[in-house]
């Protein structure tokens, strides 16, 4: 029998041979947890009512997670799990430093919110329908877009919450939710269409998809391969993720037709991943190519802020507002990677976690106001106030949260985006940061006097009657104020957490070494 000579191979240039450290399955655990629970409440299909129950259990369990990864992260810096040992760029791996954390621990906690709301929001037809698991599909695509280290993974990921995002809007199957359907799907589709067809020209200049060692190669490669031109196309495609002017009309077309708690849900998370991975490839992987597109980027930033608010001030529907509000955010945060330096990066990842909790927080006022008025039109909408003033109260300081106005969450990342735009001279975007608080500040003032303050000439009652709100609605939406309260008050832990995780991204060091550990690749 013949003996082989051969030398034995080394292993250690190609896989992981170490046990994998208890904690760093945290990494992981959010998707695989979301999938876990979403796949046994497909499994439980009889017990309706249990849906809720264990959907909202599953995303307490879910905000834990992930606040003992943000925990885990800021203890010991970024942390890589590769799949199947492989080592990168040969194995997919998921890599998590503060940005990625933040973004995923707000994001569980928006999502428990809107699990609390939909427990009086969803009717049974809407459980049968799925909505529960859609919802876990739905968080198990957005915390894996939030921790993946690597391109395409990102791609599959926006398509996983893309899918569960259909399943969601049309739950009920009206008239006016399959229209929203469509014109959010198709835009949506092309958006996602684009952004494949980048991914495939980026590896085929790279001959990588793995986001550190995309950014190592990226110096080497400037002079040859076309990264302007990557650049601008994933502008593009994030862009339109976002719903950036001028690839923003999906938005305001669809996000007022599903049900309050999906509208709330896609208001929170939706546009920020796309706002999350515009800042992680423009910010760590393609720094030289930002800075030569920060006009560009500026332009398009104040644009969509002016747009949005515009666009909020000449609506009279409830849900139609918000929806141009979160453009405007959107433009806001814009302003911030066009700027870059730590103050812009910092004041864009600051103002970006602000808008997912005060986004959700004012449409579920929608669905309060809508169910104390009997309407979300302005033109029936009146006597909110006396009809439940602690209500009014609490939409009041969210009003004032969207505007920017102290004290706020919405106050400090605002302050950090003017200054960082007077701190290099862009005087003019910092007046649109400006001007576009002020013009917020009148939209929502204007919805709270008429709805609110406005007397309901047709009910002579409107003074006596209190009216009660579920505390499966009303529960979410103080903790949501109150956690916005809270923030604005005390920043100081988040303000230096969020400095920390900017430094990370613009000195990408500690992430590369995480993956490439050594520097050895």
């Amino acid at each position: 029998m013949a003996v082989s000579t051969s030398p034995p191979a080394d292993l250690s240039a190609a896989l992981v041979l170490e046990p994998v450290a208890a904690a760093d399955w945290l990494v992981i655990l959010p998707v695989a947890w979301c999938l876990a629970i979403g796949a046994l409440l497909v499994m439980l299909r009889r017990p309706i009512g249990l849906h809720p129950f264990i959907a909202v259990a599953g995303l307490a369990g879910l905000v834990a997670i992930d606040g003992l990864l943000l925990q885990h992260v800021i203890a010991n810096g970024p942390v890589t799990m590769v799949m199947g040992r492989w080592l990168p760029p040969f194995g997919i791996a998921f890599t998590v430093d503060l940005t990625g954390a933040l973004f995923a621990l707000t994001a569980a906690v928006v999502a428990l919110a809107g699990g609390v709301y939909s427990m009086a929001d969803v009717n049974d037809s809407g459980r049968r329908y799925g909505f529960y698991p859609f919802l876990m599909l739905l968080m198990a695509g957005v915390s894996g877009a939030f921790l993946t280290g690597d391109i395409f993974n990102l791609y599959v990921w926006f398509e996983v919450l893309l899918i569960s995002s259909f399943g969601l809007i049309v739950l009920g199957s009206e008239r006016e939710q399959i229209d929203g359907a469509v014109k959010y799907g198709f835009l949506n589709l092309v958006a996602t269409t684009l952004f494949l067809v980048t991914t495939g020209y980026l590896y085929a200049s790279f001959g990588t998809l793995n986001m550190a060692d995309i950014a190592q190669k990226a110096e080497g490669l400037r002079g040859t391969a076309p990264l302007m031109t990557l650049t601008a196309l994933f502008l593009l495609a994030f862009g339109m993720k976002a719903a950036a002017f001028p690839v923003n009309v999906w938005l305001p077309a669809s996000y007022h037709t599903p049900r309050v708690v999906v509208s709330a849900l896609f208001a929170g998370l939706l546009t920020k991943v796309g706002i999350y991975a515009l800042i992680r490839v423009t910010v760590m992987l393609l720094p030289v190519e930002r800075e030569e597109l920060s006009l560009v980027i500026a332009a398009v930033g104040a644009l969509t802020m002016l747009v949005g608010v515009f666009g909020a001030l000449a609506q009279s529907d409830f849900r139609r507002m918000l929806g141009y509000l979160v453009i405007s955010g959107i433009g806001s945060i814009l302003a911030g990677i066009a700027v870059g330096g730590p103050g812009g990066i910092g004041g864009a990842i600051f103002y970006a976690l602000h808008s997912m909790l005060v986004m959700t927080a004012l449409y579920f006022a929608s669905g309060v106001a809508a169910q104390l008025g009997g309407s979300f039109s302005l033109s029936s909408l009146a006597g909110l106030y006396r009809r439940h003033a602690g209500f009014a109260a609490i939409s009041l300081m969210l009003a004032f949260a969207v505007s920017g106005l102290p004290p706020f969450s919405g106050f400090w990342p605002k302050v950090m985006l003017v200054k960082a735009a007077l701190d290099i001279g862009a005087w003019w975007l910092a007046a649109a940061l400006l001007v576009t608080g002020f013009l917020t500040t009148i939209a929502t003032g204007r919805f709270f006097l008429l709805a609110y303050w406005r007397d309901k000439a047709d009910d002579g009652l409107a003074g006596t009657v209190k009216a009660r709100i579920p505390a499966a609605i009303l529960l979410p939406l103080v903790a949501l104020t109150l956690l916005t309260l809270t923030i604005g008050l005390y920043p100081e832990p988040l303000l230096a957490t969020i400095q920390d995780a900017a430094a990370g991204l613009s000195e990408p060091s500690a992430y590369l070494n995480s993956v490439f550990p050594g520097g050895v690749r």
